[in-house]
């Protein structure tokens, strides 16, 4: 089969049209801050791919989202960062409805009608913090909490219609902290956009600064996520999503440089194969992932762990294949256009998403020794 063709009839099978309308802009148009590609996927209806289907939405299985993430980032890296933070955010409070009784259907069922779109004031982009670990401050108040702090970069700054956040609170009965997530509606009084992002690179995922300044949220708008001290099944559940589909993100963008190379038939059959066995391995390693997923595996130390495998073995085999791909191709495609050398930097944004390589290296040479595992 075509490189890419299952990802491409995947994406089409649920957002027709989305593939062919990204397909006829030219790919440093969508990657710019001027891009029409995150209103195209709204148009598409791709707020509601991971919505159930009984609140409306289109309820797509982890395989599939994971091809359709490949698909739209080999099209457009940066329209791939930032809707796969609202799919992450989606499949938190796909999570969290699943064990409550609370009013999450109700905003996934707005989700996935209205066509909003969320962005995610977790922090996830922080150094050194989990990604569902607390990146603003809050306290209680008579009807809810109060918000201060920002997020930076954050992708769908513009665009967005919903802010999700993580926040630490003291527990009603005051025995330690509770984790709490926000859904906070963009227009909120207190919420301001800055520039941040002043680089070329994946500039057309609007990774800006969101800013909350004594932001109120009531309580209707507060869902438990568990405690602050351990990680609990939603927050285990939100890591695998998210490191899942970053992974599919930016293999996505380096497949597109490899099929450059299928097409113009550069270097040699054995050099073609080599690219084709890096990154549909690294796929079928995320594949792998998500029919665990489906299949209701247990998600524990070794789920965590082996989604932590295959995202590092992902990450190395797209720097294999970004640099065959660039040799292959040679210096007049270089110089002629500035397409393959930006495709080669924006697939290499998975080392920048946590937990990077070097922070965990310990804790997982220590859990192949038989120790628990200890996500840092």
């Amino acid at each position: 089969m075509e490189l890419l063709a299952k990802e491409r009839q995947t994406l089409e099978r649920h957002l027709p049209g989305l593939d062919e309308a990204l397909a006829k802009v030219p790919l440093l148009v969508l990657e710019s801050p001027e891009s029409p590609g995150i209103q195209l996927f709204r148009e598409a209806g791709g707020a509601a791919l991971l919505v159930p289907e009984h609140y409306s939405g289109m309820g797509v299985s982890a395989l599939d989202a994971v091809r359709i993430t490949r698909a739209l980032g080999s099209r457009s890296p940066s329209l791939v960062v930032a809707t796969t933070m609202h799919q992450f955010s989606v499949a938190t409070l796909v999570e969290m409805d699943a064990r409550s009784e609370g009013l999450e259907g109700l905003f996934l069922q707005a989700v996935a009608e209205q066509r909003l779109l969320m962005a995610s004031g977790f922090a996830e982009g922080q150094t050194g913090q989990g990604i569902l670990s607390p990146g603003m401050e809050a306290k209680r108040a008579e009807k809810g909490v109060i918000v201060n702090g920002s997020k930076k970069p954050c992708s769908l700054a513009k665009s967005m219609d919903l802010l999700t956040a993580s926040l630490a609170v003291p527990k009603e009965n005051g025995d330690g902290m509770e984790l709490l997530v926000a859904l906070i509606p963009a227009s909120t009084p207190g919420i301001e956009r800055r520039p941040f992002w002043n680089s070329n690179v994946l500039a057309g995922a609007e990774s800006d600064e969101v800013v909350l300044n004594n932001v109120m949220v009531s309580n209707r708008l507060l869902f438990p996520a568990g405690d602050t001290s351990t990680l609990d099944p939603i927050q285990m559940t939100g890591f695998l999503w998210f490191e899942l589909l970053m992974g599919a993100t930016y293999l996505g963008a380096v497949s597109a440089m490899v099929e450059r190379v299928i097409q113009s038939k550069r270097g040699t059959a054995i050099e073609r194969t080599q690219l084709g066995t890096e990154i549909e391995s690294a796929m079928g390693g995320l594949e792998g992932i998500a029919r665990s997923m489906m299949a209701g595996e247990p998600i524990d130390d070794e789920a965590l762990a082996r989604m932590l495998f295959v995202r590092y073995s992902v990450q190395r085999a797209i720097e294999r294949a970004g640099d065959l791909s660039l040799e292959l191709l040679g210096g007049m495609a270089f110089s002629t256009s500035s397409e393959l050398t930006y495709l080669l930097a924006a697939s290499r944004g998975l080392s920048l998403h946590p937990p990077p390589r070097t922070r965990m290296a310990q804790a997982l040479a220590d859990y192949l020794e038989g120790q628990p595992l200890a996500m840092q």
